[in-house]
């Protein structure tokens, strides 16, 4: 295997500096193409028409400096802007243990971005780049650091994303980071807002007695698959047009039609699975284009719910089944699928996937999960995965498609 060859001993840093606007880059090079140098790097930035401009040149034989910082000079006279040439040696190389780390803030303060970056530093990294996804309608800005092992990165950054209130994602950088293909999400408090079952139950007048078989689940005295099917019973006799009218409504979570389009876009596949009940987990597949959905099936007899379900009850082993068996389908490894969920019920297949995503989830899931994503936007999802919100509205707006606006809550 050849190594990269070793960067030039001499080399000069010019920066720009100064209002942005059409042209600069382009009448930088074009002075730079008067003299006898090669462009090594180059980085630019722009932040509300400020542009920071550098580039990295390595001196040919015949250059001639002080013609070149002459040239310089001039150009930033005439532009109206600072030019800075600073001699060095060699180019920056980036240590091994390189990382992106997504920050999700609503809203983001300095002072959470100022102690997760200190916690970058303590932990030997260098934080090579930095780029905002999204302003609207959270923030989320991305760092590619360098020089720290990853899964310590993401303990510790964890710990102090909670203490202040803002969301952080460590991923290793590389291929496998954007190789990932399928988008696997829980439906209830996830996909859509509540809770399927709860809303039933009201309309059969059972939902105290509902809660209360919630209640004992949640301390460990029934298991999902016994907690559904007494909870269920409790629904015997509901006529089965009550399933077709709390599917009509059933409110989407803010950002899943957004989601699960530019997933689309992109060639992912994209799968739900539920605790909850095909009846109406299937028409929302449909309806949003989804590949693969799994749920439970409510018993029907004679127009009315019979209290049973139809088939093993699809519990916290069977998601994770679901995820396995809809990857297999479609040829994609584990390690190249992605799920999300907010309940124990999601442990498992968080677990098997190669990113598991904790959305505004119990304790529990979050401790478990690769990263937590704790804002009531579903597409925030996008910005783990380097999409920004630049780009999902311009694809929207080249295909017709409004990006809804939601309200910031």
């Amino acid at each position: 295997m050849s190594l990269p060859p070793e960067p030039p001993a001499n080399t000069l840093l010019v920066s720009l500096t100064g209002r942005d606007r059409p042209g600069l880059t382009a009448q930088l090079f074009t002075a730079l193409s008067s003299h006898d140098v090669e462009v090594l790097d180059v980085e630019q930035v722009t932040v509300r028409a400020r542009l920071v401009l550098a580039v990295l040149l390595n001196p040919l034989a015949s250059f001639d400096e002080v013609a070149f910082r002459r040239a310089l000079v001039t150009l930033g006279d005439q532009l109206g802007v600072e030019v800075e040439i600073a001699p060095g040696h060699g180019d920056h190389r980036r240590p091994p243990g390189r990382a992106h780390i997504t920050v999700l803030g609503f809203p983001l303060r300095p002072g959470a971005v100022a102690a997760l970056t200190d916690t970058v530093a303590k932990a030997g990294a260098n934080i090579d780049r930095i780029v905002r996804l999204a302003s609207y309608p959270v923030t989320s800005i991305e760092f590619e650091v360098s020089g720290a092992d990853p899964a310590r990165l993401k303990t510790e950054l964890a710990a102090v994303a909670l203490a202040e209130g803002a969301d952080v994602a460590v991923q290793p950088s590389g291929l496998l980071r954007r190789s990932k293909r399928l988008v696997v999400m829980d439906v209830d408090s996830t996909l859509v807002q509540g809770e399927v079952i709860e809303m039933l139950a009201a309309r059969a007048g059972v939902l105290d007695q509902v809660a209360t078989v919630t209640a004992r689940a949640m301390q460990g005295e029934l298991d999902f698959a016994a907690s559904l099917r007494e909870r269920v019973r409790l629904l015997a006799g509901l006529p089965a047009s009550a399933v077709a009218e709390v599917r009509a409504e059933v409110q989407l979570a803010p950002g899943a039609r957004t989601l699960v389009r530019t997933l689309k876009r992109l060639d992912y596949k994209c799968a739900i699975v539920s605790g909850g009940f095909s009846q109406i987990t299937d028409p929302l597949a449909d309806e949003l284009g989804i590949d693969y959905s799994a749920a439970n099936t409510l018993e029907i007899a004679d127009g009315v719910l019979t209290g049973g379900l139809v088939g093993p009850v699809l519990d916290r082993a069977g998601k994770a089944a679901a995820l396995a068996r809809f990857a297999a389908a479609e040829g994609i490894p584990l390690s190249q699928t992605i799920a999300v969920g907010d309940g124990a019920n999601d442990l498992d297949m968080i677990a098997a996937a190669g990113l598991g995503v904790a959305f505004n989830a119990k304790p529990i899931v979050r401790s478990a999960a690769d990263t937590a994503v704790n804002v009531p936007y579903l597409d925030a999802i996008l910005y783990l995965l380097g999409i920004s919100r630049d780009d999902i509205e311009a694809a929207d707006a080249a295909d017709g498609t409004p990006t809804p606006a939601p309200p910031v809550r």
